[in-house]
């Protein structure tokens, strides 16, 4: 098996995971857990933390690995990144928009 086919089969496999977490973090938050996109912060809250680390460190993994084979970085992560943090009051709830999230990645 070539480098940059070995190198392929672990960026998926770890894409895989990156997805598998996200959908588990997502579904706590559509349940009413507040903290996955940042909305309140400014309270402290651990678990988004303890997710988010997960996420993030999978996330580097992956762009590590597709700059490698020189692939852009990992998109589903960048449009997650890019929907965190708070700043509209009239944006809707993190449940809301965690389900929102989930039945988009029901077609991603």
């Amino acid at each position: 098996m070539a480098k940059v086919e070995r190198i392929s089969n672990r960026i998926e496999q770890l894409e895989g995971e990156y997805r598998s977490n996200l959908i588990a973090a997502l579904s706590e938050c559509a349940k009413g857990r507040w903290g996955l996109f940042g909305h309140n912060e400014h309270l402290g809250n651990y678990w988004q933390t303890e997710k988010l680390d997960e996420l993030r460190d999978l996330a580097d993994s992956i762009n590590a690995l597709r700059r490698r084979i020189d692939e852009v970085p990992y998109p589903l992560h960048d449009e997650f990144e890019a929907a965190r943090g708070g700043g509209d009051p009239h944006q809707v709830g993190e449940p809301k928009l965690a389900q929102r999230w989930l039945e988009r990645l029901e077609t991603y």
